[in-house]
């Protein structure tokens, strides 16, 4: 009996689950950036708001 189908399974899950955490990260810098150029729109400010305190 060989133990490569093991070895095998092994890394085949490590690599799904490294693909899956690059997805979810991607995804969420991509929803992080849109939302961070929603806020620095001058235009989405109301009047009279100023961008220093």
């Amino acid at each position: 009996m060989t133990h490569l189908p093991y070895i095998l399974a092994s890394y085949g899950l490590f690599a799904g689950l490294a693909i899956a955490l690059t997805v979810n990260a991607t995804l969420r810098l991509k929803t992080a950036r849109a939302r961070l150029a929603l806020l620095e729109r001058p235009s989405s400010r109301p009047p009279g708001a100023s961008s220093s305190p």
